[in-house]
């Protein structure tokens, strides 16, 4: 049997590797892995698979008739582009303008049958073709890649785009399409209550429960609005609503679930989970099988913006600010050496940093390299491999100290008297 995890509290059973050595990496889910569950789980795993490939044949068929249509030998590859990432908030007046108007035209044309939208799309360069793929992520005729994800702030975001432009506008168009999107992130969420990277499956870390980059954050946070009746999802129907706030609520409890115990305290999470284990996993070089502190973070963040929180959230909340807390890095200082940014020992700094990642089973700070070596230092991490990359961060900062304070302040408001 595959290895069960209490939805109570995860318990690291392994040490994370150093200086090249093995460690856990990300498996996909299978119907094989699949038969390794106690019986009673099988049915619904199975479902979701069986779901996956039918939702992976549509966006295929689909693709290949427009091909056909067009008379051409294969689909065009889509155009390559930045993050879509908004920078109006919802209820901006911005949602309403020309420049809003014809993004969502843009928008709604790489929506993929199955709901989603892919990543690091080009839509400055307008509208979908006929014959062209969703992605710009792989080449035409090879398997697709990143067809559509959470990944980057993907699918997320697109949603969150239409539905502030129904609420500015009241196009039917944009509600029409933010409910086929809000159906695809029902169907993406796991029997256990987690999100995969990229839906319909894709096999390989693709598959494992994704903190990394707040994707899993990001799709907690739509559904909260949604299930909180926000203005900008009034048009949502009453059933929807309670789906997302159902769905909402498995997921908060596998958040409870992930939160990785060490010696009977909770500490934070990983950026990658398994999809039926649970247990901490790798994914490329740059992501390891560790505690990261900025997405745990930044999930906090959300945690804690959370109305009435059930004791048992509040426990995970507790767990990971008390992490956070006991985790500071003041011994650093950041500086620059040969146009690098670096990160010197200093006893006498006053400055507060967090690593970006935590060895599993007794939060030291480690250093992955772009060569898969995991480092036990920064400086034997920048002696053997090209720098560009964030080993420090003090994001979890404002979490610790302002969120926490507001949080506070929530929390006593609505204790009773």
């Amino acid at each position: 049997m595959i290895a069960r995890t209490s939805l109570a509290v995860l318990t690291v059973g392994f040490g994370l590797a150093l200086a090249g050595e093995s460690r856990v990496g990300a498996e996909p889910v299978t119907q094989q892995r699949v038969a390794g569950l106690e019986s009673s789980e099988q049915q619904a795993w199975l479902a979701y698979l069986k779901r996956s490939e039918s939702l992976a044949k549509q966006d295929a068929d689909a693709l290949a008739a427009e091909v056909t249509a067009a008379g051409i030998a294969q689909a065009k590859r889509a155009p390559s582009g930045g993050d879509f990432k908004l920078s109006a908030k919802l209820g901006d007046p911005w949602f309403a303008s020309p420049e809003a108007a014809e993004l969502v035209g843009v928008v709604l044309s790489y929506q993929t049958p199955s709901g989603g939208w892919s990543k690091h799309t080009g839509y400055s360069h307008g509208p979908r073709e006929p014959g062209m793929q969703w992605t710009s992520q792989n080449e035409p005729g090879s398997s697709a890649h990143y067809l559509a994800t959470f990944d980057n702030r993907s699918t997320t975001e697109q949603l969150n785009f239409l539905a502030g432009v129904w609420q500015a506008t009241g196009r039917q168009e944009c509600a029409d399409a933010f409910v086929k999107g809000l159906h695809y992130v029902l169907a993406a969420q796991y029997p256990n209550g987690g999100w995969p990277q990229v839906y319909p499956l894709e096999g390989d870390y693709h598959d494992s429960i994704t903190f990394n980059d707040d994707a899993m954050t990001h799709v907690l946070e739509l559904l909260h609005g949604v299930a909180s009746s926000e203005p900008s999802y009034a048009f949502v129907t009453e059933a929807d609503r309670q789906a997302a706030a159902a769905a909402l609520e498995r997921g908060f409890n596998c958040v409870r679930a992930m939160q990785i115990n060490v010696e009977g305290q909770r500490t934070a999470w990983c950026a990658q989970h398994d999809a039926l284990t649970l247990q901490p996993v790798a994914a490329r070089a740059m992501e390891p099988a560790t505690l990261a502190s900025v997405e745990s973070a930044r999930l906090l963040k959300f945690l804690m913006g959370v109305p009435a929180p059930s004791p048992e959230l509040q426990e995970v909340i507790e767990g990971g600010l008390a992490w956070l807390d006991r985790v500071q890095v003041t011994d650093v200082v950041k500086t620059k050496r040969d146009g690098k940014t670096v990160y010197v020992k200093d006893p006498a700094s006053t400055d507060v940093y967090w690593a970006r990642f935590y060895r599993l089973e007794n939060s030291e700070p480690v250093f992955p390299g772009r060569d898969g070596v995991l480092y036990a230092t920064f400086e034997e991490m920048a002696a053997n491999n090209r720098l560009g990359y964030d080993f420090y961060s003090t994001i979890p900062g404002s979490i610790v100290k302002n969120g926490q304070k507001k949080w506070r302040k929530m929390l006593a408001k609505q204790a009773p008297r």
